[in-house]
């Protein structure tokens, strides 16, 4: 609204510089690509990341698979929990020596994260390998996917936004020093003249 009011009042004010309404235009294209172009930017960009998510989650979801592994013997030590998108990522894992039959009927073997307080010889606890049973992670689930892609494109929109806001305060930043440049040579013409009888007549 200071934008529109900036330029109906200096419509046809006879005080107005070009300045005065280049600043009132800028400030306009400002608010209408803030308006407009931050959330259609946040919105297409939102759009590309839920496809590409989404997709990935059904890749992982296809070649991940979770087994049963047997606790061999407690290595020792905890580690916290470093998937983010578990809901025990505060509790603390042991390390254990296991072993698990891999979904391509391979037998496995080797040291891992167990989800066990105080591992024993014999404990079952599941764990994420690849189809030839090589420890990974969780598979990327659809719901993180959807949230992963909704504050990729809020905070698209948000710089979009940003950088506008930036432009406007560059440009007007320019503005100004020239405003203030033109006052500095108008005070140079005045200056040797000015308090001398009949000047400006």
């Amino acid at each position: 609204m200071r934008a529109l009011s900036g330029l109906w009042r200096w419509r046809n004010n006879p005080l107005r510089r070009a300045t005065d309404l280049a600043e009132a235009w800028v400030a306009l294209v400002a608010l209408l690509l803030i308006a407009v172009a931050a959330p259609v930017t946040g919105c297409l960009v939102g759009t590309a990341a839920q496809d590409s998510l989404q997709r990935s989650a059904r890749q992982q979801q296809h070649a991940r698979h979770q087994v049963t592994a047997t606790v061999v013997r407690d290595l020792g030590g905890t580690v916290p929990e470093t998937d983010p998108d578990t809901s025990s990522a505060r509790e603390a894992r042991s390390r254990v020596l296991a072993h698990w039959t891999a979904p391509d009927g391979t037998r496995r073997h080797g040291p891992v994260l167990a989800d066990l307080k105080t591992p024993h010889r014999g404990d079952h606890f599941r764990l994420w390998t690849d189809p030839h049973g090589r420890i990974t992670t969780r598979p990327l689930d659809s719901a993180t996917a959807t949230t992963h892609a909704v504050l990729a494109g809020f905070g698209a929109a948000l710089l979009t936004a940003g950088l506008v806001e930036t432009g406007r305060r560059i440009t007007v930043w320019r503005l100004v020093r020239r405003r203030y440049a033109r006052w500095d040579q108008a005070w140079d013409r005045a200056g040797p003249d000015w308090g001398k009888a009949g000047t400006g007549s």
